[in-house]
């Protein structure tokens, strides 16, 4: 009786103690090796994670854009935005070739002497009208735009200005197209109709497919419209077709059935489409193009925290040097090789320098928060 007695006397104890303590209110709960719950809003205001955001314009090598910058942490800075490349021109030159020589042909006093490309210029002149430029000027103009995502990292605890970044670029493969000018249309046309001729001459048909035109074999009997010259015929052979020269080709290259259309070796010529166009698009290998870079960054003004200017240097890695495909296939940087000397392979040759593409950018942010 007494050993129970003493039993409630100590829990009784036990139970005023735990109310003293607390005061009659609930308990905080505590995590092993914490003194106390901190709620997750106050973690991120006291770790500075997601606490401002920053709205800024940038403008640089991948063109103009806007984005978001926000902190996630004393180390870190998150970026989110897109850029576009503003529409601008430059002008090309493709020189023309006939039979794989140029057009213009000069003495060793440098004086223009009359060549193969003039001779069959006034002949396609008495026939159709028309002459032919020597050269067709393209103009050229970047399609590039991106949404980006990046990750500002600041590796000095009292540094605040320099960083490095991680991150990526994702966007369409096509980053530049290449037109013929308007002005270059009618060579075109005049070119395309040449080697239309040309092919007939080269397989011994006549020059035009009077039948396909409606007219009776009487009729063409009778005006002897397939008797052609033999001189003229082969004239034209000698002549040889007409393209914009460019260069050999390094592999065989195969239609989609499979066929071999070029041969390694093959001198390529660049001709008008059915369009009588010419068309040049600059493609990366990849869409998801990663980037590294490093920055500086410090306020626009003395005493302004909320504006902010930084300036980046970096790569875009797009997956190695990147195509050049014209409009019947042929990809210039990877299929051709000896290019000829001139523009079209001081184009190429440039190209084919930028395995990845040099990233050089201003940015101007503003703290909205």
């Amino acid at each position: 009786m007494k050993r129970t007695v003493l039993l409630l006397a100590i829990a009784s104890l036990g139970v005023t103690a735990s109310a003293q303590n607390y005061g009659g209110q609930q308990p905080q709960l505590l995590n092993e090796g914490h003194s106390e719950y901190i709620p997750v809003g106050q973690y991120w205001k006291e770790h500075n994670i997601l606490q401002h955001l920053d709205l800024a314009l940038t403008v640089g090598t991948t063109g103009v854009g806007i984005d978001l910058s926000s902190p996630i942490g004393k180390y870190f800075q998150v970026r989110a935005g897109y850029n576009f490349m503003p529409p601008f021109n430059v002008k090309m030159e493709f020189p023309l070739t006939i039979n794989g020589q140029p057009a213009k042909k000069y003495d060793a006093d440098g004086n223009r002497q009359k060549s193969t490309f003039d001779r069959m210029n006034d002949m396609l002149y008495s026939i159709s009208g028309y002459e032919v430029d020597d050269h067709a000027d393209m103009k050229g103009h970047a399609t590039m735009h991106n949404f980006r995502l990046m990750l500002d990292i600041f590796p000095f605890k009292n540094n605040r200005h320099w960083h490095a970044t991680v991150g990526f670029f994702w966007g369409p493969k096509k980053f530049a197209v290449a037109d013929n000018t308007t002005e270059a249309m009618t060579s075109l046309l005049s070119v395309g109709m040449y080697n239309r001729i040309y092919e007939r001459v080269a397989q011994d048909y006549p020059l035009f497919d009077w039948e396909a035109m409606g007219l009776s074999e009487k009729v063409i009997d009778k005006y002897h419209l397939n008797v052609i010259p033999t001189e003229l015929y082969d004239q034209i052979k000698e002549f040889g077709r007409l393209g914009f020269g460019v260069g050999y080709f390094a592999n065989d290259v195969y239609d989609e059935s499979g066929n071999v259309i070029y041969k390694k070796g093959d001198r390529y010529n660049v001709e008008p489409g059915k369009d009588c166009m010419i068309h040049v698009t600059a493609e990366s290998k990849w869409s998801f193009k990663p980037y590294v870079g490093i920055g500086y960054s410090g306020n626009l003004s003395k005493g302004r925290e909320d504006w902010k200017i930084a300036f980046n240097v970096g790569a875009m890695f797009w997956g190695g040097k990147p195509h050049l495909y014209t409009h019947d296939g042929v990809d210039l940087t990877y299929d051709i090789e000896n290019y000829y000397s001139g523009k079209v392979k001081d184009y190429v040759e440039l190209f084919k320098k930028f395995k990845a593409y040099p990233v050089l950018e201003l940015r101007i942010s503003k703290r909205l928060f």
